[in-house]
């Protein structure tokens, strides 16, 4: 699996700040990847950077690509620490198609958009050909490598084309638009789901999709499978990201409710956890300005139930179990410290399958509880005896009660002459009476009712 990070912010930052300072890195994740859904120890078949400069120069995205491992290259950290920008795209390659070449490193673009993957096409060889004959000459002649991710470039773009809008010419000064940008993602993926349904491929296929226009970001968390899990795909937003300790310690900082930037990333790049949430599997984020919108992708492999857990047999056949990552070992706290977990009784998917082709949930977990537990056979139920109330203690509580009894008669009180002397100052400044003749008024009152 490759690992890719999005920024979008209403300030540019510097690149550095998000591909080499903070702990957890994506050039970390190039050699120490806590998510990976497979064995493989690297990221190491290339890297990409892009990013957008003003639109004074061009509306066209930069992109830096290498075959040299993203923590090896030199280039990289000359560039990424003089480079500022305020949306910015990285990725790092793990070969799963594809020889290793520049061609094949993520980012790929067309015009003002800018488009990578996290994931793999199944099966890419079987559907490659119903892919090319479905799209238009115009898209088949942009694709330059092998790798499965580029065809699905091309196919996102053929998708836009048939929107009504030219890919290559946005349609208004601010681009395309989240909206549009969502519908030609939902509509890439519904094309692959029907390729994979015409031969019949029912192997899961992860399509975390990130792709823009300069303006606005669409990102998609996304599996072929109503039972399996996703890639893992984190968001965090917030007024500013920096680094609050020496050594790569980065976190978000939130000052209002506005937010001013917008991270989406493969993996968190810091230890914060309360700065990073996860997306829902199978849905599409989409930045608009910096406005997060989150809508789930409902179709054959949705899941309405919002109980139920998916299986995490898919990485755990590839050699890992999605975890965050954990405080490295420097006695630096989390910003969320995490409890001691009470032993629960948890339930979990075995590989049997109901009558309805499903699959059967079973229980397992620790002892029953003793508030639901049963007597041996034989053994009678022992009502609890009542518990006595010491006589010190029932004195102690009836003083209670009168003494709140007395506080209540006393606050009443107090609330009725505050009242009487609201009375008595409004009268007096509308001019129904005066300060002195208020004593007479009250001395009067009084005799009326003895």
């Amino acid at each position: 699996m490759c690992r890719f990070l999005v920024y979008k912010g209403s300030n540019p930052i510097l690149l550095s700040d998000l591909i080499l300072n903070p702990t957890h890195s994506i050039l970390t994740q190039s050699y120490d990847c806590r998510l990976r859904l497979d064995r493989r120890p690297h990221n190491g078949d290339g890297f990409g950077v892009g990013y957008y400069t003003t639109p004074e120069l061009s509306s066209e995205p930069c992109i830096f690509t290498s075959t040299t491992p993203a923590w090896n290259c030199v280039n990289l950290a000359r560039i990424a620490k003089k480079t500022v920008s305020s949306l910015i795209f990285a990725h790092v390659r793990a070969t799963t198609t594809g020889a290793l070449s520049e061609s094949n490193c993520h980012p790929f673009s067309y015009g003002s958009l800018m488009f990578m993957h996290n994931g793999h096409l199944a099966n890419f060889t079987r559907i490659k050909r119903r892919l090319v004959s479905s799209i238009k000459d115009e898209f088949f002649l942009i694709v330059e490598g092998s790798t499965d991710s580029e065809w699905a470039f091309a196919l996102y773009l053929d998708t836009l084309a048939s929107l009504g809008v030219d890919p290559k010419n946005p349609p208004t000064a601010t681009g395309f638009g989240h909206t549009l940008l969502r519908q030609a993602m939902l509509g890439t993926i519904r094309r692959l789901n029907e390729f994979w349904s015409e031969i019949g491929v029912d192997e899961p296929s992860l399509l975390n999709f990130a792709v823009t226009d300069g303006h606005s970001v669409v990102c998609t968390r996304y599996v072929t499978s109503q039972t399996e899990e996703a890639a893992s795909l984190y968001f965090s937003s917030g007024t500013r990201f920096h680094e609050y300790k020496e050594g790569g310690f980065y976190r978000m900082e939130r000052h209002d409710r506005g937010q001013d930037l917008v991270m989406v990333a493969s993996e968190p790049l810091t230890f914060e956890r309360g700065d990073w949430v996860t997306v829902p599997t199978n849905s599409v984020l989409s930045i608009n300005k910096q406005t997060v919108l989150i809508h789930p992708i409902v179709d054959q492999y949705y899941q309405s139930n919002p109980s139920f857990a998916r299986s995490t047999a898919l990485a755990e056949s590839k050699g890992m179990v999605g975890q965050g990552p954990e405080a490295p070992a420097t006695g630096i706290p989390t910003s969320v410290p995490v409890p001691t977990p009470v032993p629960a009784p948890t339930a979990s998917l075995s590989a049997s399958t109901s009558t309805n082709g499903g699959p059967t949930p079973t229980t397992s977990g620790t002892a029953t509880p003793k508030s639901i537990a049963t007597p041996p056979p034989g053994e009678k139920v022992q009502p609890k005896a009542k518990k006595e109330i010491p006589h010190k203690l029932q004195i102690s509580t009836l003083h209670n009660k009168k003494e709140q009894e007395i506080w209540k008669e006393t606050g009443f009180i107090v609330r009725v002459a505050l009242l009487a002397l609201v009375t008595l100052m409004v009268l007096v400044n509308r001019g129904y009476l005066d300060w002195e003749s208020i004593p007479e008024a009250l001395d009067g009152w009084i005799k009326s009712m003895q």
